[in-house]
């Protein structure tokens, strides 16, 4: 039986999502025992000819070498897997799809006629067929660890598409938005960071997401009744995933 290959990629992004699969240390070291690790910049200059059995993808699309770049990469890989918050959501950067990205580039560089970008940042999917999507900023590496095992073994990864209210109920953690007064964004955040931020008594600033489909016409009322501007409810919306958030604002 041949050992399984598994390519890491990075695109736009800041490495946070391939750090965690760095940070998993003692797992990581048996990770590395049942596969061949092809292609993994961020670890090693060694890179392995595709095909490859499993691909995880970090970043969003925003130039055209980046949309060469990841069709390459989807040719190559029997299993796609997009990893964090920039490659299922386009990212903080994405952000500059609400704006004019040559004023940005004009202010910010001094030759831009150099800069070869697309008009905005968008994720892995809007390009390619992926075939599973953990997110998060950075992503959770439990739930990482989780998908490459059940990757290795055949089965579909088992990914929460509840929200994270559900993960403070499991935790037995008291409401902060109910009893607290404090502004969250758990009820229409998607799971998988086990309530991080409730657990620390700091209300959830949605970096997993949207949930499938999240009442934000019943959480907006109630942030502002917590002392939220309409600017302050605009800006929590628009963060990690702000190509989602936006599509869900009422």
């Amino acid at each position: 039986m041949t050992t399984p290959t598994l390519a890491v990629w990075k695109f736009a992004s800041c490495d946070g999502c391939q750090l965690t699969l760095l940070d998993c240390e003692d797992e990581l070291l048996e990770l590395a025992g049942k596969v061949r690790m092809a292609h993994f910049l961020e670890a090693s200059s060694t890179v392995v000819p595709g095909p490859y059995d499993v691909s995880l993808v970090e970043g969003s699309i925003t130039t055209p070498a980046d949309l060469r770049r990841i069709q390459e990469v989807r040719a190559a890989s029997k299993v796609l897997v997009t990893i964090g918050a920039c490659a299922t959501a386009g990212g903080v950067q994405a952000l500059r799809n609400f704006a004019d990205v040559r004023e940005f580039a004009s202010i910010v560089y001094a030759n831009p006629q150099y800069i070869d970008t697309l008009a905005t940042s968008t994720p892995v999917a809007a390009h390619v067929p992926v075939d599973y999507e953990l997110h998060g900023c950075p992503i959770d590496r439990g739930q990482l660890l989780g998908t490459i095992a059940a990757l290795l073994a055949g089965r579909a990864p088992d990914l929460p598409d509840t929200s994270v209210c559900t993960d403070c109920k499991r935790r037995g953690l008291t409401c902060l938005l109910v009893a607290g007064d404090t502004p969250c964004l758990g009820p229409v955040t998607r799971a998988g960071c086990g309530a991080l931020c409730p657990g620390v008594h700091r209300g959830c600033f949605g970096c997993f997401g949207p949930m499938a489909k999240p009442n934000t016409p019943v959480l907006i009322p109630l942030l502002r009744s917590r002392g939220m501007s309409d600017d302050d409810v605009d800006r929590v919306f628009s963060t990690f995933t702000v190509t989602e958030t936006r599509r869900e604002e009422p």
